[in-house]
């Protein structure tokens, strides 16, 4: 994946204003107009980078979590009957005052 470098979006937004800047000056902008333009794709391609590095870790976290919450062999082969009776001991157990 992406490693533990964690400014993807800086580096994508920093291209991306560089890009801007030269299609800007290409154009015949003045260098305030260029300036702007790198600015605003700059921030628009940061953020959008950053919310798709983001919506990718968390659909990875969620794939991790949901394999280790999933059933062992040993957990299988124990039966549902061994599960109803966890719950049974654990709902009939005499209440203790906590004083």
């Amino acid at each position: 994946m992406v490693g533990k470098f964690r400014g993807w979006h800086i580096a994508a937004g920093i291209a991306a204003m560089v890009l801007t800047y030269v299609l800007g000056t290409a154009m015949g902008l003045n260098n305030t107009a260029t300036f702007m333009s790198s600015c605003v794709a700059f921030v628009a391609v940061s953020l959008w980078t950053d919310s798709r590095i983001t919506r990718l870790r968390r659909r990875t976290a969620r794939g991790t979590a949901r394999e280790a919450t999933r059933e062992t062999p040993r957990d299988a082969a124990r039966g549902p009957e061994a599960d109803r009776a966890a719950e049974h001991t654990a709902e009939h157990r005499p209440y203790r005052d906590p004083s």
